[in-house]
């Protein structure tokens, strides 16, 4: 029997790419995204090519904090069993701190920390009680320093990458095992939901999403902890703990200036 991955923000950009590959390798789908329409369409790219694999649609906005236990529960209620889960959806919010409407950054942290914590949390059991289970963070190179017009984003990524590295020490021994994908500036529609296409970190050579989540997937596969995506990502992510701090914001201040 085909396993079955679990994928939010699937969609569209990174996590669409994720679909599309998890597809190749048999297994069978639940899409999780907060547009129904987009979903469907998704849906209906991926059957085209993989018509074996049952493919299960999920639209919930992850800013609702009963979001995660809505899906966690439709998946308990129809009998499916969540073998790898992949915590992928994510949204930007671009600017000083002060003047961004402080709801849009409450759905930042409901979206790119809580509801990642919580289906975690409500999915690991399973895969604790099975012997067996995956899981994959999607946090960001801006996880491993401070960014200023882009601090809350950076902040909910860190979140992630520390709260991943923590329960996969935890989960050693168990048959359980958490990634955390951290890619960089990427190829997507992302930039442009989120206003920041005119940015610097946007405007230099970027990878494409299906080689980023074709990165994400072999480390996951291999149960590594984390993976920066492209050398200068990680060169630049692995020199920040070596620069003073005050330095470090600077440099992130004009990185992330238009």
């Amino acid at each position: 029997m085909n396993k079955t991955v679990l994928i939010t923000g699937a969609s569209s950009g990174i996590g669409l790419e994720f679909s599309k590959i998890f597809a190749r390798k048999g297994y069978n789908l639940v899409l999780v995204s907060q547009n129904k329409e987009n979903l469907e369409k998704a849906k209906s790219i991926i059957s085209m090519e993989n018509s074996k694999v049952q493919i299960v649609t999920i639209a919930q906005n992850l800013a609702t904090p009963s979001a995660p236990k809505v899906i966690f529960d439709y998946t308990k209620q129809n009998s499916i069993n969540i073998d790898i889960l992949v915590n992928n959806a994510g949204i930007q919010v671009y600017g000083n701190f002060c003047d961004v409407d402080i709801e849009d950054t409450i759905n930042l942290m409901y979206i790119n920390m809580f509801a990642m914590t919580k289906l975690t949390r409500l999915y690991v059991d399973g895969m604790i009680k099975r012997g067996e289970g995956k899981i994959l963070n999607i946090a960001s190179t801006g996880a491993f320093q401070p960014c200023p017009l882009n601090s809350a984003y950076c902040a909910s990524k860190a979140f992630v990458l520390h709260l991943s590295e923590g329960i996969g020490e935890e989960l050693k021994g168990t048959g359980v095992t958490v990634t955390t994908l951290c890619p960089g500036a990427t190829r997507t529609n992302f930039a442009k939901r989120a206003n920041i296409e005119g940015i610097k970190i946007f405007k230099g050579k970027l990878l494409d999403a299906s080689r980023v989540a074709e990165i994400g997937y072999k480390a996951l596969m291999k149960g590594k902890s984390v993976v920066i995506t492209g050398f200068s990502n990680k060169l630049v992510a692995e020199s920040v703990r070596f620069i003073p701090r005050s330095i470090v914001t600077k440099l992130g201040m004009n990185m992330m200036k238009e």
